[in-house]
């Protein structure tokens, strides 16, 4: 049979910034045009515009359908036919209900008819329909071999007659000739949820897409050069790597034991040609099965429908409380009958134990690990801030040093003071335009570890804590982090904070610069014989362990020693910030080589301090029907949060009233010249698309996230507290988290849609709207006062302080000896502030002369200005002049910590005299001021 033609031009697939969205506003494009073309005469200038607008909708729309199994290659084909034919009515009718079926999805459960008495679905979706999706889910599964016609045809027919009515799920093919093409799929089509690769397929696509070439980097000629006998592994590999969720099955016809032994990692199975059809249908379906369980959430919606007496705690199970009240059944009209149905203190019958796991939460908490890419996954129920400290006091003991970015969330520092830690505070480069911070630059990390070592105490140094990414977006190379950390110190342990990043793991771009995922990456190479061969090579040039040039070891990229180095990486996730759970519902992911030897006894005995004997069971089956979904559609919901938030970006960059109050800072704003080696300082271009973001992202030190979206609104004369509460909230019931003095911080979500995106540009126009005319009615005094304030917000910004040093007093080590470093004991001063004739308050005058009369003033308690909500001072923290003059130019109304009508509380001459050692050595130098890295 002959082969489908291949065309030799190249189609670009670069235009717009969501394909998804481009494939959306052409089908509705293609029905309207349509539509009126039925309606005019065809002698007519109008129609001859229109019909050029169909031929370029249907040009545009013919490889974007090549990649999905609906409508399929066959029926928009002849769709273009009806067209071409001059057969308006029939091909307006079946584009009309094409796009009908795309937008409810209907076509996942409902065949296409073009019957002229038939209408096809209504754009609202009915009962019927929305119970036939959840009782039998429809995927996708991507087919790669160069077939024809009628052979895909023939495919087709072979699958829809395997299907059964038994079967758990329906699924339609969709099939590509090619190596490029199968990668296009990949990316375009959300359905898919497994891939068969067959025997012998050619490399080139002939469509275009910039981000392969990203991808790809630089295999393109290795991989045509291969025979086609070894695409088939290496193309499992590269769709691994882009969407690993992915169920991947060769078909080969060399000897498959062989491949199997060689690929089994990728592949959930090898097959020998077309001799089983059958059995490849039911893996595909068996595979689908098992990311689609959800044990806990199973277990207990099971444990709900089971009559039972209940004669232990909880008065509220069964809903027998409130259903048997005559004052609050109410209650149970509101939030329904199954929550409570639900709600149990038993762990037997058919539950378990969070404490102890053998069961149904046991299973769910391994599927979480594989679906985040972790050895270990453990569920938390009362948030990060538990999370964080279970981690912390499982890994630190007391004495232990510990690497910390000083703007990290507040739990960390709570987890210090439990821990018994000894705390050197780590300086991110500072945004003083913007009243935030970014990220701890490398330079920084190395620096500090080489002076431990050169003081003799980088043995005592247990871990390194950064926040990624950050509140504002801000992420780290994680990998070169660890990396050049580890060539420094081979056993050093990283926790990072995910907290607002735990979607990350569900797209290629993002996944990278994930903790696990780059766990995963340094465990593979330090254990392959090419690294150690090029660590040797690098070892010879330049010896870590015994070169004394700092300077040198800050300015090279280090090279770990595989033979010493440990991974053993931690990353705490707020599954309730960025997925689909419950209030507090967070996860603990883990990748520790040590953890059974060194970490597992003391992790379940501070994973038992800090967790309830009383777990709440619907936000742990939240955690497991949450992970359920982002490991089949999580790809899809990512992509669409990254698109609304570029459309955002596009919306406020292009409006002119908008533009005239508003900006969203980008990349260039946001990570200083000299962390962006790629030199890209902004991600989306209109020819390119996202292709920079890709560039971006594999290259430079600090990478942003763009669905964070940071407002500068300093032109508008208002400051972003102001602009939360005042005009956000109480006028349009947006909400938002962050603010700083001149900025807003707005995200989307996985649950964000395009009619939130466009209420919130609506909002912003009103706002700016009302700000011009209130500002065009304004006298020449109201004038000067407005412009006074606008400068205050966009000129007059007070410069961000440094951490400035822990007093001498809380620089004594476990030994009792006083340390040579700049680290402290945050412990001892936390408790030490408990007993009141130890401190006394001073108002910051009262400070301020106090310093200038050669006083150290050492605080006794965190101070937290919200925003921007880090602690600006932690207890035993010397009290400088650059942190008070920035205290004093903060326009917020929260502090934590500081009271203002009696002042900061600070610890009493007294109390600092009875813990000091008078032979203090000197601190070693800080970074000077002046090589902060730059403010854009």
């Amino acid at each position: 049979m002959a082969r489908r033609q291949r065309r030799s031009h190249e189609i670009s697939l670069n235009r717009g910034h969501s394909v998804w969205e481009m494939r959306a506003d052409s089908w509705i494009a293609l029905t309207d045009d349509l539509g009126r073309m039925a309606e005019l005469p065809r002698e007519g200038s109008e129609f001859a515009q229109r019909r050029e607008r169909v031929q370029a909708t249907l040009a545009l729309l013919r490889p974007i359908e090549s990649y999905w199994a609906f409508p399929g290659r066959k029926l928009f084909d002849e769709l273009v036919q009806w067209f071409e034919h001059g057969d308006l009515n029939r091909t307006q009718l079946a584009a009309r209900r094409i796009n009908r079926m795309l937008a409810n999805r209907s076509y996942r459960h409902q065949a296409l008819s073009l019957d002229s008495d038939f209408e096809g679905p209504s754009e609202i979706e009915t009962e019927e329909e929305s119970q036939a999706q959840i009782n039998k889910p429809y995927f996708e599964v991507l087919i790669v071999d160069e077939m024809s016609d009628e052979e895909e045809m023939a495919l087709r027919r072979r699958v829809q007659r395997k299907r059964r009515p038994d079967d758990s799920f329906v699924f339609d093919v969709v099939v590509v000739p090619s190596f490029e093409d199968a990668l296009i799929a990949t990316l375009f089509n959300f359905n898919l949820q497994a891939c068969v690769i067959r025997h012998g397929f050619p490399f080139r696509s002939e469509y275009q897409l910039d981000i392969l070439r990203k991808f790809l980097d630089g295999l393109d000629e290795d991989i045509e050069s291969k025979p086609e006998s070894e695409r088939g592994p290496l193309l499992g590999r590269k769709i691994s790597e882009l969407r690993p969720e992915l169920d991947l099955y060769l078909v080969t016809d060399l000897k498959a034991e062989e491949i199997a032994v060689k690929v089994g990692d990728i592949f959930q199975r090898v097959f020998f040609r077309e001799e089983d059809h059958t059995e490849l249908y039911m893996a595909i379906m068996k595979g689908v099965d098992q990311r689609y369980r959800a044990p806990f959430f199973a277990a207990l919606k099971e444990y709900s429908k089971q009559p039972t007496g209940v004669f232990h705690a909880l008065p509220i199970a069964r809903g027998k409380s409130i259903l048997n009240s005559n004052w609050i059944q109410d209650v149970a009209q509101f939030y329904g009958t199954n929550l409570f149905m639900a709600e149990t203190s038993a762990t037997s019958g058919g539950l378990d134990s969070l404490l102890d796991p053998v069961g149904p939460l046991k299973k769910a908490q391994e599927a979480a690990a594989r679906a985040f890419g972790a050895k270990r996954t453990f569920f938390a129920t009362n948030g990060t801030s538990t999370a964080n400290k279970i981690v912390v006091q499982a890994l630190v003991k007391p004495g232990d040093i510990v690497l910390i970015d000083r703007n990290c969330h507040k739990s960390h520092h709570y987890g210090m003071v439990l821990s018994g830690a000894q705390v050197a505070y780590l300086d991110s480069y500072p945004l003083d335009s913007c009243s935030m911070y970014g990220a701890v630059p490398i330079s920084e990390l190395k620096r500090v570890l080489l002076a431990y070592r050169r003081a003799g105490h980088l043995a005592s140094v247990k871990m390194v804590l950064l926040t990624n990414c950050t509140f504002d977006g801000v992420v780290y190379d994680v990998e070169r982090v660890m990396e050049e950390c580890l060539a420094i110190k081979p056993d050093l342990i990283f926790l990072w904070d995910e907290a607002w990043f735990a979607f990350a793991r569900f797209h290629p771009t993002y996944r990278r610069r994930t903790g696990m995922a780059a766990a995963a990456r340094l465990c593979e190479r330090f254990a392959d014989p090419d690294y150690a061969a090029r660590h040797e090579r690098f070892r010879k040039e330049l010896d870590v362990e015994d070169c004394d040039d700092d300077a040198k070891l800050i300015a090279t990229r280090l090279m770990p020693n595989p033979a010493k180095a440990r991974v053993r990486v931690y990353a705490t996730q707020s599954t309730h910030k960025t997925l689909t759970s419950l209030r507090q519902g967070s996860m603990i992911h883990i990748w520790d080589q040590d953890f059974r030897d060194k970490t597992e006894e003391a992790f379940h005995e501070a994973y038992m301090t800090h967790t309830s004997t009383s777990p709440n069971y619907q936000v742990l089956a939240s955690l497991d029907f949450g992970r359920r979904q982002v490991e089949l559609e999580g790809y899809e919901l990512v992509q669409r949060q990254i698109e609304f938030a570029m459309t955002l970006r596009e919306q406020v960059a292009t409006h002119p009233l908008l533009k005239k109050y508003f900006y969203f800072l980008n990349v260039g704003e946001l990570v200083p010249e000299s962390f962006r080696e790629s030199g890209i300082d902004s991600y989306y271009e209109p020819l390119t698309g996202w292709a920079n973001m890709e560039t971006a992202w594999r290259a430079d030190e600090f990478a942003l996230d763009p669905t964070r979206l940071t407002l500068f609104i300093g032109n508008t004369g208002i400051d972003g507290d102001t602009f939360k509460n005042r005009y956000l909230m109480d006028k349009y019931g947006i909400q938002i988290n962050k603010t700083s003095r001149n900025t807003v911080l707005f995200m989307t979500n996985i649950g964000t849609t395009r009619s939130s995106v466009a209420y919130l540009i609506e909002v912003l126009l009103k706002i700016a709207k009302e700000v011009e005319s209130n500002t065009a009615d304004l006298s020449a005094i109201e004038r000067r006062i407005h412009e006074k304030r606008v400068k205050s917000l966009t000129e007059d910004l007070p410069p961000l302080p440094d951490f400035s040093h822990f007093h001498v007093g809380f620089r004594h080590g476990p030994d009792g000896n006083l340390a040579a470093t700049p680290d402290g004991d945050i412990r001892k001063a936390f408790f030490l502030s408990y007993e009141e004739e130890n401190c006394e308050y001073l108002t910051m005058a009262e400070v301020r002369r106090a310093i200038a009369a050669g006083r150290e003033v050492v605080s006794a308690l965190f101070v937290i200005p919200y925003p921007p909500g880090f602690p600006i001072l932690v207890p035993g923290q010397a009290i400088s002049s650059d942190i008070l003059t920035f205290m004093e130019a903060l326009d917020v109304k929260e502090i934590h910590g500081y009271r203002p009508e009696i002042g900061l509380r600070v610890f009493c001459e007294k109390a600092l005299g009875e813990i000091a050692d008078t032979g203090a050595p000197d601190l070693p130098e800080r970074r000077p001021k002046e090589t902060v890295l730059h403010v854009v």
